[in-house]
């Protein structure tokens, strides 16, 4: 689970590659409300709690939105380094992004429960947090934008 949301967070560059010197904002909330209406229909299909569910994705959405900002910041003040190339939302990222959410509800169908309020929780969630850092090489900006993402696990 950590590591799709470490795939996740990773995607949030390519969101704001593709959103970076256009009309689009960062906010986008009936995007946003579509991801969190889907992913309570999968979880309650799934047959966990939608609201639960629904919390940990909001915290996808917003870590993302953290990560688009700070590159938009970022290649604002230092032109040299904004990206040269602009992915497509609608047939690169999107799709990417919905697979990792049905692979999500899978993942938290099947941690259901492990994902508790407790220490044994949380520890084996910085454990992954770390490996996830190691796999993926993620800088400062991405590893604190994961463990927002993925605080909720074990809320």
């Amino acid at each position: 689970m950590v590591s799709l949301a470490a795939e996740r967070i990773l995607l949030a560059d390519k969101v704001a590659a593709a959103k970076f010197g256009t009309a689009a904002p960062i906010e986008d909330p009936v995007r946003e409300q579509q991801v969190l209406d889907q992913a309570a229909a999968l979880a309650a299909d799934a047959g966990i709690d939608p609201e639960k569910t629904v919390d940990f994705f909001r915290a996808q959405i917003e870590m993302s939105k953290v990560v688009q900002q700070r590159l938009h910041n970022l290649w604002t003040e230092h032109t040299e380094l904004a990206p040269t190339q602009r992915p497509d939302l609608a047939t690169e990222v999107r799709p990417a992004l919905d697979r990792i959410t049905v692979e999500f509800i899978d993942q938290l169908a099947g941690t259901e429960d492990l994902r508790n309020s407790t220490l044994r929780c949380k520890a084996l969630l910085i454990l992954a947090k770390e490996k996830a850092n190691r796999q993926y090489g993620l800088d400062r900006l991405h590893d604190r934008a994961l463990w927002g993402a993925i605080k909720p696990v074990c809320a």
